[in-house]
């Protein structure tokens, strides 16, 4: 009786900790769901302040430039500290946003609040890839299918059901109600954070002694100069911007020099240099990013001021492609494989896209539903498929910031996709302007099957035996 009472609390011991996934949850879709609920909003804003969406661009812009700079580092903290610290601190900020950006008296003082909302939301995701990277070490089991499924189902349904969302707040309170939605998310994620992450450091690097020397300050430092003047590029695209890539070039030389010699690197550059299936994995979630995020913003304004539906109803629209997008992460995470959801993700947007040349002003209504239906193949697959790369491919000790620059590369997708849109619609959201815009989601597309189709890599990941699926 003894001895089977041991088993049962060895196995208890080994199986993967259910408390830590609400937290894990929550924190990871607090990025998605500000930014997707944007999308309904940038009319009713640009209303507010008298601003075109030329403008109203910054922010979203804002939101991802402060991430982009954010996840690598903050990431690389949680490696160091482990993930309770930071994640409180991060999702803290989250609150204060909110409340900024509700109390928010122009627009400057707006898009501060999309920046501090974008710190904020840093620590989410890296903290929730470092606790399953711990989980796995603890309970002896590299095969968390199950948790990656839903992190990647509950990022689904927060990053499609946020339009519907952001409508239905706005015809409830105005547009300041989509920012006071931070505030009790915040306080619920402190408060799960607080009770339910451990308290120790799960990676143990600042178990070691002198955990600040494990901070590469200048490679940090350096690495920021670099993304914010290339972001800032991305979003000035003149003549008059001309030393912003200069900068961007500068700073990412002297980045390069220092992450070559430093003892601890912020970014080990020779170890990822050497990993040519975590680089392509970043190029493809680049691309990716610059289709989805082109569509999520610049389909969702073209309803509006295009087609001509209110923000709930645009909301509205995009639920096919939440259902759809769902249905597919579920289905196609029950598979070890990552090929497969790659070239399925790169079909469905190359096949969206191409449907999104036909819509016009004047068409029917049931067209807008058919592209977001098709919209959801790649929006359900494609994220799974790079969560589970990052997963397999990054260096255990470096999960944290592996993932946290998963995000930033993203986000420079994002990046591009803002300005795309903003490029594409300059004063208003026209069909011409729309069609515009899906000629360059296209083109990133294209882009995307290439580089899946030509990496090797993915083929022997595909051929290596499946390690059966565990669910939380």
């Amino acid at each position: 009786m003894t001895d089977q009472t041991t088993a049962a609390r060895s196995d208890t011991r080994k199986a993967f900790d259910r408390r830590l996934v609400p937290p894990m949850m929550l924190g990871s879709v607090l990025n998605p769901i500000n930014s997707t609920i944007i999308a309904v909003a940038l009319v009713p804003i640009g209303n507010a302040f008298g601003a075109p969406p030329s403008q109203t661009a910054w922010l979203v812009s804002a939101l991802y430039l402060a991430t982009a700079l954010g996840q690598p580092i903050v990431g690389r903290l949680i490696d160091i500290f482990g993930p309770r610290r930071l994640f409180l601190l991060s999702t803290s900020l989250v609150g204060v946003a909110g409340i900024v950006g509700t109390l928010a008296p122009d627009f400057g003082v707006l898009v501060a609040a999309r920046v501090l909302l974008g710190f904020g939301t840093c620590a989410g995701y890296p903290a929730a890839m470092a606790l399953l990277r711990s989980e796995a070490k603890r309970t002896g089991h590299d095969s968390p299918a199950g948790v990656l499924t839903a992190l990647a189902v509950a990022n689904q349904t927060i990053a499609v059901v946020g339009p519907l969302l952001g409508g239905l707040l706005i015809g409830l309170g105005g547009w300041r109600s989509t920012l006071a939605l931070n505030i009790p998310l915040s306080a619920t994620a402190v408060a799960l954070g607080a009770l339910r992450l451990p308290k120790q450091p799960s990676t143990g690097a600042a178990a070691r002694g002198r955990p600040t020397a494990q901070l590469d300050l200048p490679g940090m430092g350096l690495f920021a100069a670099m993304l914010f003047s290339l972001l800032l590029f991305l979003m000035n695209l003149h003549a008059g911007s001309w030393y912003l890539p200069v900068i961007a070039v500068a700073a990412g030389a002297g980045f390069t020099v220092r992450e070559l010699h430093a003892e601890t690197p912020f970014i080990d550059l020779r170890v990822l240099g050497g990993n040519a299936p975590l680089l392509a994995t970043y190029g493809r979630a680049l691309v990716a990013y610059v289709v989805s995020y082109a569509f999520l913003y610049g389909f969702t304004q073209w309803t509006e001021e295009g087609y001509g539906l209110s923000p709930f109803h645009a909301g509205l629209v995009q639920i096919p492609m939440f259902l759809v997008g769902i249905a597919v992460s579920v289905t196609v995470g029950r598979h070890g494989g990552i090929l497969g959801k790659l070239v399925l993700g790169a079909l469905g947007q190359i096949a969206a896209c191409a449907l999104m040349l036909t819509l016009t002003a004047a068409g029917p209504l049931w067209m807008l539903p058919l592209v977001a239906v098709v919209f959801g193949i790649p929006q359900g697959s494609n994220s799974l498929a790079l969560q589970n790369s990052v997963y397999f491919q990054a260096e255990p000790e470096r999960i944290g910031s592996s993932a946290g620059l998963l995000r930033t590369f993203g986000y420079l997708g994002s990046m591009v996709a803002s300005s795309a849109t903003a490029a594409s619609f300059g004063e208003r959201a026209d069909t011409a302007g729309m069609h515009h815009l899906a000629w360059v989601m296209l083109g990133a597309g294209v882009l995307y099957l290439l580089i899946t189709v030509f990496d090797r890599s993915l083929r022997r990941r595909s051929a290596a035996p499946a390690e059966p699926a565990r669910t939380a």
